[in-house]
């Protein structure tokens, strides 16, 4: 959640803060803010809404020389999205920029309010500026009242904070919100919550590590970490072939991300598949030593994928498997035993509560093992072993093909599992892998089924909700089609297993309740089919989706035939996200920012 960059060098500011803060939107869109402090004056714009809404608020502003520089791009968690409420946040000579939650604020606030200091908008930010402020009254130095500042400080953060008795520096902190330092070859330095903001304008990066604080002038970076030892600088090439998400001419990220699914599914394939095995050059073979257990914990979508696994971690490698939801999981005190693997999900590899899940995992001595997009992610750092899924940037708020690559490579590690526990014949694993190469031309978009997909949209626009329903791994799959509908198009929608229906949901049947029916042709199809049926009686509205014809449905979306149930599943994965997309652009939604959320969750 929310987006910050930071920049010291003598560039127009106002255009690489808004340029950082355009590739960061995807991260928060309440509203947007940048300071720059430039011979002793600040200039501050601040905007309700989308950074268009900014620009235009700074378009007369320019800078030349000398200057530094702070931005915002915010998802509100304390107070609604304001102008007031947006960053940075002023003191009476600092501002602040902040991602995260101080979970004190409110005992801060109140001694920092009989202290005779005014707040000006609703947000926890806001005190971060003003202790700042009172400590520097009897610190030696900003640096020291920084450091009080901290000390004081409860909950995840990362802060850049600016003062005018200390120009040319910026003041910076990370505690379980992401920050990294960037540096160019002109000697400036930068800063963003994702390497995103800083691509094209570092050549080598720094990740800050949860503790991690320090100061940052024109010339030289001072880090140290939670017990104040300084931290030598280990800077990262920033690696180039990241580069910044064009639309290339699709209407939505959504819709372009959609697209090119049967690309990204390549990547993650590549290298990984072997004539008769499955090749992980990231794992060491020792990692499932002593492993007669697998716990899979994640959020949202990766909650999704994770369930799909757990199907398929049972069904080929014969082992336990329970899967958690990461915002339970860490408030509960869980029975973990040594033998357990622990895998995380998270596209990321920032979400808070996962990574809060991960760090019990470690220090309840278990091995543990990161699914990610995001190299040099904390996730990526702390897990014993990570898994790149390779979908690449993804910038719509509702997650594609990260799902999708997910999805692939929990397959592969199943398979991979399977024959190092010798529970999958060779010739199973070999057609296992016919399959898997075969998954970029299955989620290929063709246009006759998207065009039927537009067409179809404008029936579903209205009713009481809808219902996915699905068996085995096309139980998640609906899950995860009506969480894509309910993100983008603000329709109620649940996901459920077919069979569940008659356990009480099915009381809600009529007319105006959508059913979306997955049916596949090679998984439970004629008790799914049974189930349908229960529905269509009672006069719901059926959507099929099915390689066969199915003459209960009021509309049926035909598949194609295949061969296999996970090949079914990843077409139809294709087909839920086209129809969400859909509905939601006839009802005249921004499918790439919805209303109340955030791409990347860093706050709980």
């Amino acid at each position: 959640m929310c987006g910050i960059v930071g920049y010291i060098g003598v560039k127009p500011v106002k255009k690489i803060l808004i340029d950082g803060l355009r590739e960061l939107e995807y991260r928060g869109y309440d509203s947007a803010g940048i300071a720059v402090l430039q011979e002793g004056h600040f200039s501050l714009f601040k905007a309700v809404g989308k950074l268009v809404n900014l620009e235009e608020k700074a378009q007369n502003y320019e800078s030349t020389g000398f200057s530094v520089g702070i931005g915002h791009t915010r998802w509100a968690t304390h107070g609604k999205p304001t102008e007031l409420n947006a960053h940075p946040h002023l003191g009476q000579n600092s501002y602040v920029v902040h991602n995260g939650i101080i979970e004190n604020y409110q005992e801060l606030k109140t001694m920092l309010t009989a202290q005779g200091i005014q707040f000006l908008s609703q947000t926890d930010t806001e005190v971060i500026v003003h202790l700042f402020e009172y400590q520097l009254k009897t610190a030696a130095t900003p640096f020291e009242a920084f450091q009080q500042t901290l000390s004081q400080l409860h909950g995840a953060y990362a802060i850049l904070l600016v003062n005018a008795d200390a120009e040319g520096t910026i003041f910076f902190a990370k505690h379980g919100s992401p920050m990294i330092i960037g540096r160019n070859r002109e000697n400036e330095t930068l800063f963003g919550s994702s390497d995103a903001a800083l691509i094209g304008k570092c050549h080598e990066v720094i990740y800050l590590e949860d503790g991690h604080y320090g100061y940052a002038s024109a010339d030289s970076v001072a880090l140290f970490d939670e017990n104040n030892n300084p931290v030598v600088l280990r800077y990262t090439p920033l690696s180039e072939n990241k580069l910044s998400a064009q639309k290339e001419g699709f209407r939505f990220f959504m819709e372009k991300e959609i697209y090119e699914q049967s690309r990204v599914l390549a990547d993650t394939l590549l290298g990984r598949l072997r004539d008769e095995s499955i090749y992980f050059e990231e794992l060491d073979n020792n990692l499932f030593e002593g492993i007669n257990e697998i716990k899979l914990c994640a959020c949202g979508t990766s909650y999704h994928a994770a369930l799909v696994a757990s199907y398929l971690f049972e069904r080929h490698s014969k082992i336990r498997v329970s899967v958690e939801i990461a915002s339970e999981f860490r408030y509960r005190e869980p029975f973990l035993t040594a033998d357990t693997l622990f895998i995380v999900i998270s596209q990321s590899g920032e979400t808070a509560d996962t990574l809060e899940s991960l760090k019990m995992a470690k220090r309840s001595g278990l091995k543990t093992m990161v699914i990610c997009n995001v190299d040099n992610s904390s996730m990526v750092r702390l897990a014993d072993a990570s898994i790149l899924t390779r979908a690449g940037i993804e910038k719509g708020v509702a997650s594609t093909k990260a799902f999708a690559t997910q999805v692939c490579v929990l397959w592969m590690l199943s398979l991979f599992l399977g024959g190092a526990r010798k529970t999958l014949a060779t010739e199973e694993i070999k057609r296992q892998i016919h399959l898997l190469r075969a998954l970029p031309s299955t989620v290929n978009v063709e246009n006759v089924l998207h065009e039927q997909l537009r067409r179809l949209s404008k029936r579903y626009l209205h009713g009481h909700g809808f219902f996915f329903i699905g068996r085995d791994v096309f139980y998640p799959l609906a899950l995860e089609g009506a969480l894509k509908l309910k993100e983008i198009s603000y329709l109620h929608a649940e996901g459920y297993p077919s069979g569940e229906m008659k356990h009480g949901p099915i009381a809600l049947a009529d007319p105006e309740l959508f059913t979306i029916a997955l049916l596949p042709q090679h998984m439970l199809y004629d008790k799914t089919k049974s189930n349908i049926e229960e529905l269509s009686a009672r006069d719901s509205t059926i959507c099929s989706i099915s390689p066969l014809d199915f003459d209960k449905a009021d509309d049926h979306i035909r598949t194609h035939l295949h061969e296999d149930y996970m090949l079914e599943f990843f077409e139809m994965m294709v087909v839920l996200q086209l129809l969400s997309m859909e509905i939601a652009i006839r009802l005249g939604n921004d499918v790439d920012m919805p209303r109340n959320l955030a791409k990347s969750v860093t706050v709980e």
